[in-house]
């Protein structure tokens, strides 16, 4: 497990994780890109399908005949986009203004059509409504996962935590390995994530590497609401498919 603070390179990519390198247990290859107007970058992966998602900025998305314009004000204000390509597909992106995107790439054999995921395909669920005086409500947005992508062997969604919640609770695990990405709305904006026993002080531009079989739960201080970009690599034969075991010191509360 891991819990890291990267910091953008001169070329404006943070690095979270490499299949090949540096917490290779998550099996996936995420970095966060930052890009100036008018210029233009371009992802391919011979044997690894892509995913491109918009956290800030207007862009224009392509992978072949497919195309979209996307603007996004924040990841606070606005609901997430993406473009997801199978292995071999070139995803281009060119910046219309400054503008930041997620890199998720991972190993997957499948050939599939290209799909861009706009606001309104956007998978959106309350949790913990009402429980526990509301101290767990978050927000879920899901991009796509298991029940509309099959062929992916990634899951990928954004949580919104409101001011002063915890949230990801009940303290749960899944034998698939996951990584958060952390956004506050200022500097000095904080929170904690609990890795098994251990806590770590979230910051934004935080990140964390959960490998299956720890429990992963966070709080938000008051006055600062929390967003995540969640990333979840299906295993082989055994797909994340909405999997949740919950701590078996909690599970009363689920009686």
């Amino acid at each position: 497990m891991a819990f890291l603070y990267p910091e953008f390179n001169k070329d404006g990519i943070k690095k979270i994780c490499s299949a090949s390198g540096k917490n290779r247990d998550m099996l996936m290859d995420i970095c966060v890109v930052r890009m100036s107007a008018g210029t233009r970058r371009r992802f391919v992966r011979a044997d690894k399908e892509i995913c491109i998602l918009l956290t800030e900025g207007e862009v224009v998305l392509s992978c072949g005949s497919v195309k979209e314009r996307a603007f996004r004000t924040d990841v606070f204000a606005d609901l997430p986009v993406c473009m997801h390509a199978c292995k071999g597909c070139t995803v281009s992106v060119s910046a219309i203004t400054d503008c930041e995107v997620i890199y998720v790439a991972t190993e997957n054999e499948r050939v599939f059509p290209a799909k861009f995921y706009s606001k309104e395909d956007v998978i959106r669920s309350v949790s913990c409504e009402g429980l526990w005086e509301n101290t767990a409500v978050r927000d879920v947005n899901t991009l796509f996962d298991y029940s509309n992508a099959p062929y992916s062997n990634l899951v990928v969604g954004e949580v919104l935590a409101r001011q002063g919640r915890w949230w990801s609770y009940l303290p749960h695990y899944h034998p698939q390995p996951e990584v958060y990405y952390y956004k506050l709305p200022t500097p000095e904006g904080f929170g904690a994530c609990f890795i098994g026993e251990e806590a770590h002080t979230i910051k934004d531009g935080s990140a964390g590497c959960f490998p299956g079989g720890k429990t992963h739960v966070q709080v938000t201080a008051p006055g600062y609401p929390m967003y995540c970009c969640w990333i979840i690599r299906h295993l082989d034969g055994d797909p994340w498919d909405k999997t949740r075991i919950v701590d078996a010191r909690f599970r009363h509360w689920e009686e």
